[in-house]
């Protein structure tokens, strides 16, 4: 999937562990661990928006677009 979660950089940046942004956001680890390892099919905007709430950023920080993937991925 050519779309990339970067919630690995910027929990770092922040210093923030993936159990303290579970609580603060409300959702479940396993929910949020599927989201950081890219395994996620689709995330809801109000997951989105809580996410970059607490984590004081903008959608596009948590998302990247890899074009170069898409054309070599096998989900053709």
């Amino acid at each position: 999937m050519p779309i990339r979660v970067t919630l690995d950089r910027m929990l770092l940046e922040r210093r923030m562990s993936l159990t303290e942004l579970c609580d603060r956001v409300g959702i479940t680890m396993a929910n949020l661990s599927i989201l950081k390892t890219g395994k996620a099919k689709a995330v809801r905007f109000s997951t989105l928006e809580a996410l970059c709430k607490e984590l004081d950023c903008q959608p596009g920080d948590l998302l990247r677009f890899d074009e170069d993937e898409d054309r070599t991925g096998s989900d053709a």
